[in-house]
């Protein structure tokens, strides 16, 4: 493996930073399609060329699905078929009890219609909650549509320990799990990781920069008050607050930019490279508005972390208790601080 790509299955490899499309649906303003198109292509040209998309995220798959249209217009297929793009099929929360093989091969057919291919790269399921069962079977059903063709790798998106043990003690072919991971939150390196670890499961890592949080901008920056501009800042807030607050969040801070000092690089690219490197993880998800962010975002994969980098970040998270419990269990709490500001019914009507 090269520090710039990574072989996530059998014959299938992807770049090392993974584009991802949350901030293409619209939640952090308006979307000029053309120019979101041109920018994706960029990103491409910037050696990242794996995105990341879902079911869930209006009209991301659609602009990914016409980049990749134009890459093989203007450059032919072979460099359209370079574009590796992972989608997200996130059943709703009022459809669990009652989820069919048919409504998961409608997804799957509505997915391969918008990204303009025969087969998606990689699925990656979410479900949200345990006490409707069926998640183990609506993995068959997605496996059943990979031996079919359409589906290329299979993964998971923030299951905790046990609940991906049994999917995989069921057969299923899981090759990668997208979940959160940070400075400021590991929980995927606690009971997860020996798991992963066991079955061959690579970690494809979001918040890596807290949406937004762990940049210059927030550097010696008095603690905000509600309302916060948009849903992740508020989500991410939530993480700094159980971290161990903003004080120690500052101390974070300070240590990453006197890391990035050192390598000539930004908090936001430390603190990615710093989610790179550790057991398991496969790629970070990094957002980007516009082309620059794009070409910064490629200089993740240039940054090597000497033991003195990673002893200044190591000493601050020591001084934090943690956040509690396995990978998604904050999340996953519906009345919960962290679970109440979900969203649980995007594909209502869409499908």
């Amino acid at each position: 493996m090269s520090a710039k790509t990574f072989d996530l299955g059998p014959g299938y490899k992807i770049s090392r930073v993974i584009r991802g499309g949350w901030q293409l649906a619209g939640g952090h303003g308006a979307i000029d399609g053309n120019q979101a198109v041109a920018d994706l292509i960029a990103t491409f040209d910037a050696g990242i060329w794996t995105y990341d998309c879902a079911d869930i995220y209006t009209g991301v798959e659609e602009l990914i699905g016409a980049a990749r249209l134009r890459l093989a217009d203007e450059r032919g297929l072979d460099a359209a078929a370079r574009m590796k793009v992972h989608t997200k099929l996130v059943p709703d929360l009022e459809r669990l009890a009652t989820i069919s093989r048919n409504y998961i091969r409608g997804i799957v057919d509505q997915s391969l219609l918008r990204l303009k291919t025969e087969r998606l790269d990689l699925v990656q399921f979410h479900w949200w909650d345990y006490a409707q069962p069926r998640y183990v079977e609506a993995m068959g059903w997605l496996d059943e549509l990979r031996c079919e063709g359409k589906v290329h790798n299979l993964g998971t998106t923030n299951f905790d320990t046990p609940r991906l043990a049994e999917i995989l003690a069921a057969g299923i072919p899981v090759v990668s799990q997208q979940l959160q991971y940070s400075v400021l939150d590991q929980r995927p390196a606690h009971s997860l990781a020996a798991v992963a670890k066991t079955n061959g499961v690579s970690f494809l890592c979001y918040g890596s920069v807290a949406g937004g949080f762990l940049s210059e901008k927030w550097l010696g920056v008095a603690e905000p008050t509600t309302p916060l501009e948009n849903r992740s800042l508020v989500k991410y807030k939530l993480i700094i607050d159980d971290f161990g607050g903003w004080d120690l969040f500052q101390q974070m801070l300070r240590a990453l930019k006197s890391v990035g000092d050192r390598h000539r690089a930004d908090i936001a690219t430390i603190a990615s490279a710093w989610v790179l490197e550790q057991p398991r993880v496969a790629a970070v998800i990094v957002g980007a508005r516009n082309q620059a962010h794009a070409l910064a975002n490629a200089n993740i994969m240039d940054i090597e972390l000497d033991a003195d980098d990673r002893a200044r970040i190591a000493a601050v998270i020591a001084q934090g208790a943690g956040i509690e419990g396995d990978v998604y269990a904050l999340e996953r709490d519906r009345h919960g601080r962290h679970g109440s500001i979900m969203h649980y019914n995007l594909n209502a009507g869409r499908v």
